[in-house]
């Protein structure tokens, strides 16, 4: 049985500022309706021997994960929270763990959850050929046969063909690996092109669990201790396992191509020609997306005139954009970026000013998801703030109170339940109610239909932080 791992605890910050701490690019649409996390689940049907999908993403990601695989009807063999990002050697070694306690030949069929595959039936053909090299005690990886220098992947050099148990060779080109390169410079990518014996690495792994713990523990005991320690000693609550927070970040961040793939004898590598993206930057979106007879890629309410070869996204408002070549533009609430194409990794520095000023716009959009709904910011002053906040049907708030703040919340539409201290109130559309500062409170939409609210904040700290909760229906602390 094949047990596919969904690794989604990436942070995307290359896509920023549509890519974001609380939402990055795996949980965001971008190249069809569905998110990235989506498309890499429904890339499984179709798969023969192939259970459901095991996802490890963080712990903050958690219901906007459980959220987008309940709207393509698929429910999770079980959804792993890590406290904090460690790479993924401990991330796939906790999916080995839970898989081989299901099944002691447990295969893993390793994705990370924001990559993009165009030949979906050439994907399963490898799929089914790297399952059975596994299975033969290999450790499977996907080489990408490259069609450019590119200087933004990691690169795999192959060896010698691989033969099956029985002599005879794959359908597929199959190869022991010769060695792993990191990101080259420009003269380098281009020689590894030419050569024809180098494929971009791929991040997919496909190998028994129980040969990669044997692996793990061989070359990296010490990962594999704490991860074992972290697995052991998870709880579960609703449909989420919580790996022990102390053991898991006491656990080094190492990837399972320097913890494993780099050291091990048993490494093989099926080459693939899949249409594959990591769609690591908007120059690589741009390229797998579709362009007008201008080489433009355009999204939203854009008017674009004498422009070429863009990528131009709005989200909220009108972009125009006259006379410019080879750029990326993208619109947000808050932010709008516009860079040359060619700049297009640069965008991590405008990330790390961000971080150094000590500002939000890389952590949260205006608009924030909660398991509840969401809210998003409409302005803000000196101590005061006013929200529009959406409450699904049967949600509920935690009850909670605030040391420096009052609210006052006005009905847009829908039926609201309010609890005020002792008070229990229904508002309905155009009604208002007041929350004083440490009174203990909770809101929940009774109605059939989205509960739409404005809320106003006032007093001395504002902060999203300066909530006490009492009772929650999401676990949250």
């Amino acid at each position: 049985m094949i047990y596919p791992v969904i690794l989604s605890g990436g942070s995307g910050t290359r896509l920023w500022p549509l890519s974001r701490a609380t939402l990055p690019k795996q949980f965001l649409s971008l190249a069809s309706k569905y998110t990235l996390f989506q498309e890499t689940v429904l890339r499984l049907k179709g798969i023969s021997d192939m259970a459901a999908p095991l996802v490890i993403c963080n712990n903050q990601h958690r219901f906007l994960a459980a959220e987008q695989l309940l709207a393509i009807h698929t429910r999770p063999l079980l959804q792993i929270l890590e406290p904090e990002g460690r790479n993924t050697a401990p991330a796939v070694a906790i999916a080995a763990f839970t898989a081989i306690d299901k099944d002691r030949e447990a295969v893993l069929l390793v994705m990370p959850a924001d990559h993009l595959i165009q030949d979906v039936s050439g994907f399963h053909q490898a799929v089914h050929q790297a399952y059975a090299l596994a299975r033969e005690d290999k450790l499977v990886t996907f080489g990408v046969k490259p069609n450019e220098p590119n200087t933004g992947f990691g690169y795999i050099e192959r060896g010698k063909a691989v033969e099956t148990s029985d002599g005879t060779y794959f359908a597929q080109e199959a190869y022991t690996v010769e060695r792993f390169v990191e990101k080259p410079d420009m003269d380098t990518a281009k020689k590894f092109l030419a050569s024809g014996k180098f494929f971009w690495n791929s991040g997919m792994f496909v190998f028994k669990a129980s040969v990669y713990l044997t692996e793990l523990q061989t070359h990296r005991p010490d990962i594999y201790l704490a991860a074992l320690q972290a697995w052991e000693q998870s709880t579960q609550d609703l449909d989420f396992c919580r790996l022990n927070e102390k053991d898991f970040l006491a656990c080094p961040s190492e990837s399972i191509d320097y913890a494993v793939m780099e050291r091990t004898n048993a490494a093989v590598m099926v080459t693939v020609d899949i249409g594959w993206s990591d769609v690591g930057s908007w120059s690589s979106l741009s390229e797998v997306t579709k362009t007008d007879a201008q080489g433009n890629a355009l999204h939203g309410d854009i008017y674009a005139a004498e422009t070429k070869n863009s990528y131009i996204r709005a989200e909220n408002r009108m972009v125009a954009a006259i006379g410019v070549r080879d750029l990326v533009i993208v619109e947000t609430a808050d932010v709008v970026l516009v860079m040359h194409k060619s700049l297009a990794q640069n965008v991590k520095q405008a990330v790390e000013y961000l971080k150094q000023a000590e500002r939000t716009e890389h952590l949260v959009h205006k608009r924030a998801y909660r398991p509840w709904g969401y809210y998003e910011g409409i302005d803000s002053g000196e101590r005061f703030q006013v929200k529009r906040i959406m409450v699904k049907p049967g949600a509920k708030l935690s009850s909670q109170m605030h040391y420096h703040r009052a609210e006052h919340w006005i009905v847009v539409s829908g039926t609201a339940k309010i609890t005020c201290g002792n008070k229990i109130e229904l508002l309905h559309e155009n009604q208002s109610t007041y929350i004083p500062i440490g009174e203990t409170h909770r809101l929940e939409n009774i109605g059939k239909l989205p509960l739409f609210m404005i809320e106003v904040q006032s007093g001395s700290y504002l902060g999203e932080d300066d909530i006490v909760r009492f009772e929650d229906d999401y676990k949250r602390a």
